[in-house]
This record gives structure tokens, sequence and C-alpha cells, in this order.
């Protein structure tokens, strides 16, 4: 099963499909489309391991996951701290409480990243290794809670933030990965 949904998922870090940065909302729906497969895939890692070994569709599987929430994870939660929550709470005030929660729960994802990351290297380093489930667990379910409350408010922005304004940080956006 896991090995059949990584061959049939190309897991482009940055394929969109036909959404661009002139849509900054729908682009940070798109990540959170990229962050939910990932997320699948890491709820999988641990059934798959203990049936199958560490192989190469594990590490292969592991260094996609990595690559995207140590590169455009980041990315996307600057996009939501520098541009669209500032944005939002200026025509929608009364987001102030998700934002602040949501602000707190960026922290809390990287630590479960990095203990995820930690998991990831000590599997690449040993075949042997048997993750810590409970590892994956408290990440995708980090996650899982955090991408609600969020597409909440990208539906407030998309309803309260002028398209002008969206296009702006849209631009913002873009130049962030120009790096």
């Amino acid at each position: 099963m896991f090995s059949d949904g990584l061959k049939r998922k190309n897991m482009n870090l940055f394929n969109t499909k036909s959404v661009t940065f002139d849509e900054p909302v729908e682009m940070l729906y798109a990540c959170h489309g990229k962050v939910r497969r990932f997320c699948e895939q890491v709820g999988m890692l641990d059934n798959y391991i203990a049936e199958h070994g560490r192989n190469d569709i594990v590490m292969q599987a592991v260094r996609q996951i990595a690559q995207y929430f140590n590169v455009a994870a980041p990315l996307h939660h600057e996009d939501e701290e520098q541009d669209f929550f500032p944005l939002l709470l200026r025509y929608a005030p009364q987001a102030q409480a998700d934002v602040d929660e949501l602000l707190r729960q960026h922290g809390l994802l990287h630590a479960n990243w990095s203990a995820v990351a930690a998991e990831f290297a000590k599997l690449e380093a040993d075949a042997a290794y048997r993750p810590d489930a409970a590892a994956f667990k408290a990440f995708t379910d980090g996650y899982a809670v955090h991408l609600a409350l969020e597409e909440g408010l990208f539906e407030l922005g998309k309803t309260h933030i002028p398209a002008d304004e969206l296009a702006r940080i849209g631009k913002n956006m873009a130049r962030r990965r120009k790096g």
C-alpha cells in the first residue's frame, strides 16, 4: 500500500498544478495538500517498516518528506507569518485569537518535525532501527489540527482581503522562493 501510493504520486515539491502566486490563498491551500499527502506517508511508515523493513522505498519517501519539511514548509510558514496573517488581521481583526493560536502551533509543528527528522536520521544510519511511532503520530496529529484551523482563516481572507492586496503578497511569496 505504501509503495503503491508512493509510486503513483509525483512528489514534486513545487508542483501546484495550475495554481500560481497570482492566487496566494490558493497557493497556501496547495501547500496544505502537499502537507496532507506527506503526513499520510509519515502515518504509514511505521507499519510499512514493521512489515517490509527499511528498504529503498522507505528511504526515498523519507528523503522526499524531509526535503518538503526542511525547505517548503518553512517557506509556507513565512508566507503566513510575514504576509498573510498581518494582512488578514488588517481586514479581519476578529481573527486575532486564531492567528495567535496558529503562531503558537507553528512552534509546536517545528518541534514535532525536529523529532521526526531525528527519527529519519536514525533510520538512515541503521537499517534495523525502528522509528518512534509516537513521534510520527504527534507530527501528523499536530498538522491535522493546524490545517483545519488555518484553512478557516484562508476562507476569511478570500472574503475580506482586497484582490490587489492579495496580489501584493503573492509577489512576496514568489520572491521568497527565488531566494
